[in-house]
């Protein structure tokens, strides 16, 4: 599939998406019910509409992974624009952590700035419950660039202390990971467990916080580097994961068919709630 043109690959991913979209059930329930949480004042007819090219990117971003991981350095550039503060990334008077939602494209995020950059890249990966696609999701990323994967059982301690070598952190901390591990702050006016370890890092590391967010486009993709955040953190970490969200719902709200709908974000409810799913 990596050698396919781009149109076709693509295409190929829309009849996917297409397809996951009518045939897989609970899923589209999820993709539903987070919209009709975030999004109340869309018509039914809107919420579908999104639903599906949701579903349609998702595919795409998927099957994009294969000339992602498997093709020159030369050819992602070809395919992937980079713009934005790069400076802010670049320089090594301080520790970064990068803030990368969970747009379709967030693998290209990853894979662009660690093979342009001459820094040295973490993250934490979570394992893919079927073996052989988490084989093949672990090498590809660390296909490019000077990179290293932990996981979340390696602990804070390790994560800090990378942040503290000047290992440029990225990290993807808008999902749900459950009550034990999360405070409840609110995501478009509804309460959502929250992990706030864009805070908590970036206090313990003592990094600058700079957002990347990446834009599937018909050419490729576009990443954008954005001005790092002012007077971040704060003293108040429920504060900072609360802004932290607002910050996220601006930029889902120029790109919500891209955003990772198909997630269970409100899956674990504040206590007395009842379950939305």
């Amino acid at each position: 599939l990596q050698y396919l043109p781009l149109p076709v690959l693509r295409g190929l991913g829309a009849l996917l998406g297409g397809l996951l979209y009518a045939t897989v059930a609970s899923r589209r329930h999820v993709v539903m019910t987070n919209l009709m949480l975030c999004f109340p004042h869309w018509s039914i007819e809107k919420r579908r509409q999104v639903a599906r090219s949701c579903f349609i990117y998702f595919a795409q971003a998927w099957l994009d992974r294969t000339w992602l991981w498997g093709r020159s350095v030369s050819k992602l550039q070809q395919r992937i624009k980079l713009t934005g503060e790069w400076n802010a990334i670049e320089d090594a008077s301080m520790p970064v952590v990068i803030f990368a939602p969970h747009f379709v494209g967030l693998d290209v995020g990853w894979t662009a700035l660690a093979s342009r950059l001459r820094a040295k890249f973490t993250t934490i990966y979570t394992p893919q419950s079927n073996r052989i696609i988490d084989e093949w999701v672990m090498q590809g990323r660390l296909a490019h660039g000077q990179v290293r994967l932990f996981r979340r059982e390696d602990g804070v301690k390790a994560i800090v202390s990378a942040l503290r070598n000047m290992e440029i952190l990225y990290l993807l901390p808008d999902m749900n990971f459950g009550e034990s591990e999360s405070i409840f702050v609110p995501f478009y006016g509804v309460d959502a467990a929250t992990v706030p370890s864009l805070s908590r890092f970036a206090r313990l590391g003592k990094a600058r916080v700079i957002t990347v967010t990446t834009r599937l486009t018909s050419n490729g993709y576009e990443v954008q580097i954005h001005e790092p955040w002012a007077n971040f953190p704060s003293e108040d970490t429920h504060a900072d994961t609360e802004l932290m969200n607002k910050r996220l719902e601006q930029l889902i709200d120029a790109m919500p068919e891209q955003y990772f709908w198909v997630h269970q974000r409100f899956k674990t409810r504040p206590p007395g709630q009842p379950a939305v799913y």
